[in-house]
């Protein structure tokens, strides 16, 4: 793997951290909006209506960013596929090395 394989792997891990965040925020904001569902008064009811509007802007972004994260998922699963086809004895090689550095970090433990 090369230096830009592995800064992609980390910003993959970030967003994929980011989204799980996200997924959080937005599951305990539709359980505040229910849980505020029953009191009463003009402010409450604005601040509700701007929740919902947020949590629904939010909801679309999640949305969107794992459809992305998907479609880049299959576009690298894609490009590996094609350079294992192409160069299988280099893909064996890097496999053999990562799993020789794997087994070392782990017999260390």
């Amino acid at each position: 793997m090369n230096m830009l394989g592995a800064a992609t792997s980390t910003v993959d891990i970030s967003k994929e951290k980011l989204m799980d965040d996200l997924r959080i925020v937005v599951a305990d904001a539709e359980e505040l909006l229910k849980a505020t569902a029953n009191q009463t008064g003009e402010r409450i009811a604005a601040a509700r209506a701007k929740a919902g509007e947020s949590l629904q802007a939010a909801k679309t972004r999640l949305s969107n960013a794992q459809v992305a994260v998907m479609e880049k998922t299959k576009a690298v699963a894609t490009a590996t596929d094609e350079y294992v086809h192409v160069n299988p004895w280099q893909a064996i090689g890097i496999a053999a090395a990562v799993g020789i550095l794997l087994g070392a970090v782990i017999s260390r433990r």
